[in-house]
């Protein structure tokens, strides 16, 4: 008697990439997120970009196929990831930034934690012993306080609640609303995951942080928003 096996389908993937002013990294970031061969689905948002990034997207998009979507006016990188989730089709989405600090190279075992049953949430960490760019001090002792405050105020451990990479199961943006327009995204989110008690996984990444003179555009006015947001968001419903 033959036994059959039977396929079992594997889930869809949908990459989110918001884009402001890379004219320089988005078409590598692009190359490696397609060198992946992990993402059915790949949605980037031009946010109003003021350089190149627009036309070099144009160009892109003939050669892979992406879906193209663009704000007439900036309004920040929770806003450009509202509107790309709200186009995304994929079972997980992965949220990928424009610059090259973060290596999609990672994304097999971000995804592997929702893939086995153990998760709705992944979130990448710098500070896990991934290998990592050595740069400023003050803005890692910085992102230690962002995530120890969170952390206080969720009742979570995480290491890294700041970092770009957060992957998860689509359907949880069916239990919350993303407010956040700008950097504060991420305590937004990281309250609001907590708060519906999704399970959440940290893995190590690699993470090659950028100068300003290269392009970085986090300052200390996205840390005083962030810690309002950590706030508002823990006792603000």
């Amino acid at each position: 008697m033959e036994n059959t096996a039977c396929a079992v389908e594997r889930p869809s993937v949908t990459v989110v990439l918001p884009a402001y002013n890379e004219e320089d990294t988005i078409d590598e970031i692009l190359g490696r997120v397609y060198a992946s061969n992990l993402p059915t689905e790949v949605i980037v948002v031009d946010d109003a970009s003021t350089d190149g990034t627009g036309e070099k997207l144009k160009q892109l998009q003939a050669q892979y196929g992406f879906k193209l979507l663009s704000h007439e006016r900036n309004q920040g990188k929770g806003a450009a990831l509202r509107t790309g989730f709200t186009a995304a089709t994929g079972d997980i989405i992965i949220i990928q930034d424009a610059d090259l600090e973060y290596d999609p190279a990672d994304y097999p075992m971000l995804v592997q934690p929702i893939l086995d049953g153990r998760a709705d949430v992944v979130y990448g960490s710098r500070f896990l012993g991934g290998p990592h760019r050595v740069l400023y001090y003050w803005h890692a002792v910085g992102n230690h306080l962002l995530t120890t405050l969170s952390n206080m105020l969720t009742n979570l451990n995480l290491s890294d609640m700041e970092v770009g990479y957060k992957v998860f199961r689509r359907e949880i943006l069916e239990k919350f609303e993303i407010k956040s327009n700008r950097f504060n995204f991420e305590p937004e989110f990281t309250a609001k995951v907590a708060r519906h008690g999704f399970r959440i996984f940290e893995m190590p990444i690699s993470y090659s942080g950028r100068t300003y003179n290269e392009g970085k555009k986090i300052g200390w006015r996205d840390g005083v928003a962030a810690i309002l947001a950590i706030i508002r968001y823990r006792f603000f419903r």
